[in-house]
């Protein structure tokens, strides 16, 4: 194929949304160290994802697969369901920890020299007033 164009690519993807998509993920994947299946004759990574997919010479549905790994923002995670959690508590296996209080923060030089005055919260209204 001397010139790749669209309408050669369509034929294996019909969206041509989906072939944008998945031929700029091909480029990344170029870009970043993968074989190229087909000779680059001094053409551009995006020139040579659409010449690879016009040739089908590689696996498109990967490529989507990559795609939407890439592009999530949230992986989902399988946690324990509440029955085995509660089955672990009643098996024993699932340890209680104790609850550890928190420090009590620091008073700072002021609040020291001035133990008997009432937090800005609890003071009522009018109290700098004279």
């Amino acid at each position: 194929m001397a010139r790749v164009t669209v309408e050669d690519c369509v034929e294996r993807i019909p969206n041509r949304f989906d072939l944008v998509m998945v031929a700029a993920q091909r480029s990344r994947d170029i870009a970043t160290g993968a074989s190229i299946t087909v000779d680059r004759d001094n053409d551009k990574n995006p020139v040579v994802s659409l010449r690879e997919i016009a040739d089908e010479t590689v696996e498109i549905d990967e490529l989507k697969d990559q795609l939407i790994r890439n592009l999530q923002r949230h992986v989902d995670v399988d946690e324990p369901e509440e029955v085995d959690m509660m089955e672990q508590m009643s098996n024993g296996t699932l340890e209680d920890k104790p609850v550890e209080e928190p420090e009590p923060e620091p008073m700072s030089p002021f609040a020291r020299a001035l133990p008997d005055m009432p937090a800005f919260e609890d003071m009522e209204p009018g109290f700098f007033e004279d």
